[in-house]
């Protein structure tokens, strides 16, 4: 198995591994070729998305800056907005769903560390090692600014999730969820 296949599939991974590393510096160069092209060159900046990302439906906005890890794990539908200085590490697969917004400062993790040390730092290593899980927000949701979404969550269809709210486990949908941890605070019609 790969050190890709490991780490699409949640296993204990090398980063380090030459193929993720050539994806991963790619990703940079795309993303800082997106975050300088001028907003109104909307055709430079969607080629640029075309490169960098795994897939997008019709009317993707997304404000520079943009920063990713990988790009191509990032799945968003169509008429998603993604405001500025969002933050998706993208080791797994980060799927958002239609007519989606993304406030300012959010950031989407899928990717984190073993929590006992002999596992994240297993002997002979000299930096650590990553597990993954991917994340999943579904259609007509609304996330936050400066909300901060774990590995592993779900959120259901027409869910808002307040500012600044930390995502510890998935939310369901039709709800209103804010926090640290993030928890349901009512249901919405």
């Amino acid at each position: 198995m790969t050190e890709r296949e490991k780490m699409l599939a949640g296993e204990l991974y090398n980063w380090e591994d030459a193929d993720l590393l050539n994806r991963w510096h790619l990703a940079k160069h795309l993303q800082q070729k997106y975050n300088t092209t001028d907003s109104r060159d909307q055709k430079q900046r969607e080629a640029i998305l075309d490169q960098l990302l795994g897939s997008r439906g019709e009317d993707v906005s997304i404000a520079a800056p943009f920063f990713v890890d990988y790009g191509e794990n990032i799945h968003l539908g169509s008429f998603v907005e993604i405001n500025m200085n969002c933050v998706f590490l993208d080791c797994n697969r980060i799927t958002i769903g239609d007519h989606t917004g993304i406030g300012p400062g959010v950031h989407i993790y899928a990717v984190f560390h073993p929590v006992n040390p002999s596992e994240r730092l297993p002997e002979g290593r000299k930096i650590w090692v990553s597990q993954t899980a991917p994340v999943t927000i579904g259609s007509n949701v609304w996330i936050g600014g400066g909300a901060i979404i774990l590995p592993g969550v779900t959120i259901g269809d027409n869910t808002t999730i307040g500012a600044g709210s930390v995502v510890t486990h998935s939310i369901p949908a039709n709800c209103l969820a804010v926090g640290n941890p993030c928890r349901v605070i009512r249901k919405l019609e």
